[in-house]
């Protein structure tokens, strides 16, 4: 009777794409609208993703231009950019938000090259504590005569297997994001 590794499969991916969405937040240099689409904006009581009240675009390599969409939630919108952390500068004219991001320096990249070491190993802590799970699974059926000891050293090494593939995959991710924030 084969393991079923579906539900960690199913981990390992969705560890992957929160890797990926939280490194492709990491400004590179290039001010993208991504950057900031997803900052929170209060606005009539709620909490709205600034891509819902306002567009965005890029205006050139460190300015994008945000427009609300209604003109009362000029002021909120420039609060929120300023609030996130991002280290733009936004500047209101006439209805729309200039947002300039600065430079990176030195010592901006030495802080993201961080902040990309630090959330990958997030995601890998998140993998190890996963597959510890499933070794416990595969000890507990064993023990309880589910599966011979010879298959559980086979799910063992399968489950390994499963878990360096994607280790390797965030891996490759972090060392290409590190590459763009380096250049």
């Amino acid at each position: 009777m084969p393991y079923d590794f579906t539900k960690f499969k199913k981990k390992a991916v969705d560890t992957e794409e929160w890797f990926k969405n939280e490194i492709f937040l990491i400004r590179t240099g290039r001010a993208t609208p991504a950057l900031i689409e997803n900052v929170k904006v209060d606005y009539y009581g709620a909490k709205n993703p600034l891509k819902g009240v306002a567009s965005i675009a890029v205006e050139d390599a460190r300015t994008l231009l945000v427009k609300p969409w209604d003109s009362d939630s000029v002021l909120p919108v420039e609060q929120a950019i300023r609030a996130s952390g991002l280290g733009a500068q936004a500047i209101t004219e006439k209805g729309t938000i200039r947002v300039i991001f600065p430079d990176l320096t030195a010592e901006r990249r030495t802080a993201l090259l961080k902040l990309v070491s630090e959330k990958l190993e997030e995601a890998r802590i998140s993998m190890r504590r996963e597959r510890d799970d499933v070794l416990k699974d595969i000890k507990e059926k064993e023990k309880e005569k589910e599966f011979s000891e010879d298959d559980k050293f086979r799910f063992k090494d399968e489950l390994q297997k499963i878990f360096d593939e994607c280790s390797e995959r965030l891996e490759e991710m972090a060392e290409k994001k590190k590459d763009e924030i380096k250049n």
